[in-house]
């Protein structure tokens, strides 16, 4: 805990620790990197390139500096740190890196105005910060670790199929090699693998396309230019081998409600929404599924679809945008008409996951057509950060 001279001290920094801030989470990571090299491989290196981490890491600190005096608030603040933490195995002997190295970029970035009592303040608010993370990633730990199926650590995974579903996304079906159950993840979550990618070693998080309980789950990647992770899975992964594999973890998941689901999905944001799409469906609740797709060659999980039209008939309607070319129910792009054209109702809870620019429209066209921000749920595949007006 802060102390009450701390506190003081803190409140006086922060503006200006706030105006440097991108420039000290900046400087903070390549410091951290060439400190302890063995932590690099816990980071997607072309997040660090586009200053995506950097910044994420900036807002957390300014979220918890604000809320640091409301504890409940300050945790569900830091609820999509402490999911990606736990998707990767994150233990407390890394906190102590992070804090010793973060301080030292405060020190090169405001120089001076960094006194002993300054850095006692702001090393004792990382203090509770690491110690609010380390206690909400234990909890989330020890609960996966005790449900059916369950681990703790990583746990080897066999690809057991391997499916082509558009021209730039393929899945992989994982089994336990153990051959025990695995935990059922709840709809929305995603996996975080550790992979050695040609001697390279890399961790990545990907949304759980499927799950079953006896089979174990499935991933769906699309093949990004110039990747290190995508390409080596596309073109070097086989089934039959292996991967590893941590909790399931995140914060897209259903809400509670029997209120009608709008799932809105661009490329391979559809992934979550496969899962979520059936977790409502089961729940008996109406759901509209939207996906946009830039042609018929890139769209994934067309027949899944219809398929699920099928077996739930009259509760689920799909609507396919193709941005070029036929295939789809329309051609264009996904806009304000479109959305208000299919939207159930004002009570309807609304999900979405795409493209940065494609998440920022939606979110914005569905403000204007009264869904109010508690209905409003998006997950961003890179680093998260606040949506901007489209």
């Amino acid at each position: 805990m802060t102390t009450a001279a701390q506190d003081a001290i803190i409140d006086a920094t922060a503006p200006v620790v706030a105006e440097h801030l991108e420039a000290i989470t900046a400087r903070f990571y390549p410091l951290m990197f060439e400190r302890y090299p063995e932590v690099k491989t816990i980071f997607n290196q072309s997040h660090q390139q586009d200053g995506g981490q950097p910044r994420a890491l900036a807002r957390s600190v300014l979220a918890y500096v604000g809320l640091r005096k409301q504890p409940a608030e300050a945790r569900a603040a830091m609820a999509v740190a402490i999911s990606k933490h736990v998707s990767l195995g994150i233990q407390p002997d890394q906190y102590p890196i992070v804090g010793e190295c973060l301080m030292a970029a405060i020190g090169e970035v405001l120089g001076d105005a960094v006194t002993e009592d300054v850095a006692d303040a702001w090393g004792a608010l990382y203090g509770e910060l690491a110690d609010l993370l380390i206690t909400a990633e234990a909890r989330e730990y020890q609960a996966f670790a005790q449900r059916p199926g369950g681990w703790t650590g990583t746990r080897e995974f066999r690809v057991a199929d391997i499916k082509q579903e558009s021209e730039v996304i393929r899945s992989f079906h994982l089994e336990p090699v153990d051959g025990k159950p695995v935990a059922v993840a709840e709809a929305g979550q995603y996996i975080g693998l550790r992979l050695d990618v040609d001697g390279t070693i890399a961790h990545r998080h990907y949304s759980l396309s499927g799950c079953d309980a006896e089979r174990g789950y499935r991933i769906s990647v699309k093949r990004e230019a110039g990747g290190l992770v995508s390409p080596w899975l596309h073109d070097k992964v086989k089934v039959g081998d292996t991967l590893t594999a941590y909790p399931p973890a995140g914060d897209l998941t259903l809400d509670d409600g029997q209120a009608p689901v709008m799932l809105i999905s661009g490329g391979v944001g559809q992934t979550p929404m496969l899962m979520l799409a059936r977790e409502a469906l089961r729940r008996g609740r109406q759901v509209v599924y939207i996906h946009a797709a830039r042609d018929a060659a890139h769209h994934a999980f067309g027949g899944e679809i219809s398929a699920l039209g099928a077996e739930y008939p009259g509760q689920l309607t799909h609507h396919f945008i193709h941005e070029h070319g036929e295939g789809g129910n329309t051609s264009g792009l996904v806009d304000q008409a479109l959305l208000q054209r299919l939207l159930p109702g004002t009570d309807t809870q609304c999900y979405f996951v795409g493209p940065e620019g494609f998440m920022s429209a939606v979110d914005g066209y569905l403000a204007a057509l009264g869904i109010g921000t508690d209905q409003r749920h998006y997950e961003q595949f890179g680093p998260s950060r606040p949506l901007q007006a489209a």
